[in-house]
């Protein structure tokens, strides 16, 4: 079968029949403190089930029934299904299908290799998460198995208009797709995506970071043309000198049309650190629902404050909720980073 050319990959705010959650269990790095995240887990479950579908990925689907039917309404659970299947841990943005849709609405669902990010962590089993979805009929569409190249839907953002964006520190990372070079990686993108074009972000990391800069945890897409960016105006900050690189190749990019686009700057969360570590927190890492955005908070009010307010901003006529992300970032992740959008 023959993939429909007049295919894109949507952007995120485009309407939304489902979200994935992978959901975290006790045979996975969140064992410690497991409780503590299954809450953050139960939020965005509650979050997503007041504006869409939710697909919850588990090896324990009773277990976590159960747990939701404590916090969920009748009504909310209704728009739950459950895929029980093995995983290795529970980040869903990256071992998730990048879904393609037409103009027809009829989809494609790109199954990449996820490798741990670099085979930095075991991931056999989040790689199969995919094929499992497709065989138990949880996801329709257009099965396409893209196993020769490892990408993970963290490492880019799409306007839903043919501009693909992504950073050069994750996608030409050692054990990602060598040998092959960006403007060859570039091609393929282009080619598997159905894009016009793809810019690279060449500056930004966080410290702590295992993806070796997810573009969103640094840079997202919101609707006009706008890049919701986090900032670094602290000169004794280690992030200060990239992210300020960073913030000047924002302003040189320029839409399809030859315009520059509309530059909103978050905040940096003040420094959070696990057993002496810095954590990569950041206020990039938010979702985006049908006319809702959930956000991350990190204990910081005044920061919080200011990251709600630019991100309100982006989407004025999204409700913005608010989810404590503290336990989530000790994982080196944020919320976006759980979860895996499927277009309508």
């Amino acid at each position: 079968m023959i993939m429909n050319t007049d295919m894109i990959l949507p952007a995120e705010w485009a309407p939304q029949q489902a979200i994935q959650l992978t959901w975290p269990h006790e045979d996975t790095d969140w064992r410690e403190y497991l409780a503590d995240v299954e809450q953050a887990y139960i939020a965005m479950a509650d979050a997503i089930t007041k504006h869409e579908s939710l697909i919850i990925v588990t090896p324990h689907a009773d277990k976590v029934k159960a747990l939701l039917h404590l916090h969920l309404s009748n009504c909310q659970m209704q728009k739950v299904k459950f895929n029980e299947c093995p995983t290795n841990d529970t980040w869903a943005r990256d071992h998730g299908f990048i879904t393609l849709r037409d103009r027809e609405g009829q989809l494609a669902l790109l199954d990449f290799k996820f490798n741990g990010w670099g085979n930095k962590f075991a991931s056999d089993l989040d790689n199969a998460i995919n094929k499992s979805l497709y065989d138990n009929n949880m996801v329709k569409g257009q099965y396409i198995n893209l196993d020769d190249f490892v990408l993970e839907g963290g490492s880019i953002e799409s306007d839903g208009c043919g501009t693909i964006f992504t950073t050069t520190c994750c996608l030409l990372a050692p054990h990602r797709n060598q040998p092959l070079a960006k403007q060859e990686i570039s091609e393929r993108l282009k080619k598997e995506l159905h894009a016009e074009r793809v810019l690279w972000i060449d500056h930004g990391h966080l410290e702590g970071d295992d993806t070796d800069g997810h573009i969103d945890t640094l840079v997202r897409i919101a609707p006009d043309n706008t890049l919701v960016y986090v900032g670094c105006d602290d000169p004794t900050d280690s992030h200060y000198a990239e992210l300020k690189a960073m913030e000047k190749q924002l302003t040189s990019f320029k839409t399809k049309e030859g315009k520059p686009y509309r530059l909103l700057k978050l905040p940096m969360v003040a420094p959070m650190y696990d057993k002496g570590e810095r954590l990569p927190a950041t206020y990039a890492n938010f979702i985006i629902l049908n006319d809702a955005v959930i956000y991350p908070t990190y204990n910081q009010p005044s920061n919080d404050k200011k990251a709600a307010t630019i991100i309100q901003q982006a989407f004025p006529d999204r409700e913005l909720i608010p989810i404590d992300s503290s336990t989530i970032v000790r994982q080196h992740g944020s919320l976006h980073c759980c979860t895996m959008q499927y277009p309508q």
